[in-house]
């Protein structure tokens, strides 16, 4: 009876991080430094850096996503009993108590490594961290239409792309600067699909979010500019000498970007597994194969040229 109790509560732990979300920061971070280390011509060979410097930053990195998860579902217990009623907390599991010490050790361990990056990764992660604490605590963003939106995308996007370029180069050079404002305005479109779920518990705990502001199809297509000009733009920046010719093909994100928005007025069916909407997972896909692509045709180019 204690080891199956045991392993309720270990499990109960990993479902608290939500390891799936983890991936986002590890794959997004990781393409993204391993572009900045090819596209600055770090003379070093990479294979030492990967394990003393890229790999540890991307850890510090999840492990603030990780931070931020269970401050959320911490923050967020009223409206899980309704939506998520299985998750850890809810399920009296894991304790409030318990899983703010889990936040706390984690936003630790987060500091710390990226204290053995540059002061400048570091800088980034404390403003990730600020929001991502005042995402779930008072003032509390997630409460408020559109800041919620953007209390997601700009630390996850814009922060997110200029903290991983830091580790190598120069975040005010306009290539770091726009693939950052590329991706963070692509989740100020794409976050919404975590709403749908979300949508009756968010409005009985007060929570306005544009899907229980304005329904599901009218929030997907509020949202549909921001998901697809990012990308339509691609060939324009290319034009005025801000991107590089070689990351044209980035534009036919326009194509998994509107399945999205068609999922979101198709399909709300909760997938079981990942615990969110197919809309959902394709958001999180799309934004790997953006900055996995970006990562291999700036490596390629630096082969090339």
């Amino acid at each position: 009876m204690k080891s199956i109790r045991l392993n309720e509560h270990i499990k109960g732990h990993i479902d608290l991080i939500r390891p799936f979300t983890l991936l986002a920061p590890i794959i997004v971070s990781s393409s993204i430094m391993i572009a900045s280390f090819f596209y600055n011509k770090i003379s070093s060979d990479m294979l030492s850096f990967l394990w003393s410097t890229i790999i540890p930053a991307s850890f510090a990195l999840a492990v603030l996503n990780a931070a931020s998860n269970v401050l959320n579902q911490i923050t967020d217990i009223s409206s899980d009993k309704i939506s998520k009623p299985y998750r850890p907390i809810p399920r009296g599991i894991i304790s409030v108590k318990e899983g703010l010490i889990v936040s706390l050790v984690l936003y630790t361990i987060s500091f710390v490594l990226s204290l053995l990056i540059n002061p400048i990764f570091f800088i980034f992660i404390c403003l990730i961290t600020i929001f991502s604490v005042t995402y779930s605590l008072p003032p509390r963003f997630k409460d408020y239409l559109i800041f919620n939106q953007l209390w997601i995308a700009i630390p996850r996007g814009l922060f997110g792309i200029l903290a991983s370029w830091s580790v190598f180069g120069n975040v005010l050079e306009p290539l770091p600067i726009t693939i950052g404002f590329i991706a963070m305005f692509f989740l100020i479109g794409g976050s919404i699909t975590k709403d749908i779920i979300d949508s009756e518990a968010d409005k009985k705990t007060g929570t306005k979010t544009l899907v229980n502001t304005f329904g599901v199809k009218k929030a997907a297509f509020i949202v549909l500019p921001f998901m697809m000009l990012p990308f339509a733009y691609i060939p324009m920046l290319i034009n005025i000498g801000i991107l590089h010719p070689y990351l044209w093909v980035l534009t036919l994100l326009m194509i998994p970007a509107y399945f999205i928005f068609y999922l979101m007025i198709r399909d709300n069916k909760k997938d079981l597994v990942l615990e969110n909407t197919s809309c959902w997972s394709l958001m999180y896909a799309t934004y790997f194969i953006f900055a996995f692509s970006f990562s291999f045709l700036t490596v390629l180019s630096s082969f090339t040229a």
